[in-house]
């Protein structure tokens, strides 16, 4: 857990369920997960039971003779073994179902999203906006939407638990899951595949938004960089374009314009930093900017030698691209 001035920051604490559904695919989910439960914990309670009851009742008393072995008891045998037979079955059946139902055709539709996974962070384009944003994920409620999952280098796992399928991110081939989600919120995830030696600090958060928010996002992430306007962010401006880091990330309106790390147009209004690793904020970033490796160990973002001066340049430009 990342120590910022001594104290934990105690960020993705709030427990996220497939009991907290909040699309109707993860309702679905959360109907089969029950019947596991239910199942199951019926035929612990008849072993318990019987593993209680019959060294209690055919227990061996002072005197009594060498008990009488019976067998031939097909009746019995035959409901011991239709009974799992018939709950194997049905579950089946029902596990299909629910496949069927969470996961339809998607025909030639496009995707409204394409999610892709990199070694540790998320790209998110919307391809109808043009808009290409990082690490922070937004959906509108109300409507069906189809997501297109990528990986981009390993094999990567989206799950929401909140938001229901799970599904494998795989390099060259595209999968698609389908979303319809109720209400506003936050919805915390992560990548549920190991992917390295950052996998554990790759998290995915969905912020869901009612239409008309959504709308005015797309519309304020679809802008190119916010200008600065004080001597200290321009000055972290020209850094940034002159300097190494506009080979590996983007900020549309400049010539930065690498594909490697995350796009950083609008780097400034995303809440987290480094997939949902810390809070974004410019003490968070001074430190992460100062020696990356020693932050988020193995992230593939090298150490740069930049003087004090220079690191609090860039902190001023990132932190005000909003």
């Amino acid at each position: 857990m990342p120590q910022i001035a001594g104290k934990t920051e105690l960020l993705w604490l709030k427990a996220q369920t497939i009991f907290d559904a909040a699309t109707p695919q993860a309702e679905k989910i959360k109907g089969i997960t029950n019947g596991f439960i239910w199942a199951s914990s019926a035929i612990m309670l008849v072993v318990v039971a019987l593993t209680i009851y019959i060294p209690i009742k055919y227990r061996a008393r002072a005197g009594s003779p060498e008990p009488k072995q019976l067998g031939g008891h097909r009746a019995m045998e035959a409901l011991m073994i239709s009974i799992p037979l018939l709950l194997v079955i049905g579950f089946f059946f029902w596990s299909v179902k629910v496949m069927s139902a969470i996961l339809p055709a998607h025909a030639n539709r496009k995707p409204d999203v394409i999610i892709t996974g990199h070694q540790w962070w998320w790209q998110a384009n919307y391809p109808a906006a043009k808009v290409t944003a990082a690490n922070e994920i937004h959906l509108p409620v109300g409507r069906p939407l189809l997501l297109q999952l990528n990986g981009a280098d390993v094999i990567h796992d989206w799950w929401v638990p909140a938001l229901g399928g799970k599904m494998d991110m795989i390099p060259g081939i595209r999968n698609f899951l389908w979303l319809t989600i109720h209400k506003p919120g936050v919805y915390e995830g992560a990548c549920s595949e190991f992917c390295g030696q950052e996998h554990a600090w790759m998290r995915i958060r969905v912020v869901a938004q009612l239409p008309a928010d959504y709308q005015r996002w797309l519309v304020a992430n679809a802008t190119d960089e916010e200008l600065p306007v004080d001597s200290m962010a321009k000055a972290g401006q020209a850094l940034f374009v002159n300097a190494s880091c506009s080979s590996c990330h983007r900020i549309s309106g400049t010539s930065a314009a690498g594909l490697q790390g995350p796009d950083l147009t609008h780097f400034g209004s995303r809440s987290t930093m480094l997939a949902g690793m810390m809070a974004n904020n410019p003490e968070n970033l001074y430190r992460w900017l100062t020696d990356p490796q020693k932050v988020k160990s193995g992230a593939h973002m090298p150490r740069f030698i930049f003087g004090s001066d220079s690191l609090r340049a860039l902190t001023a430009y990132l932190s005000h691209l909003r």
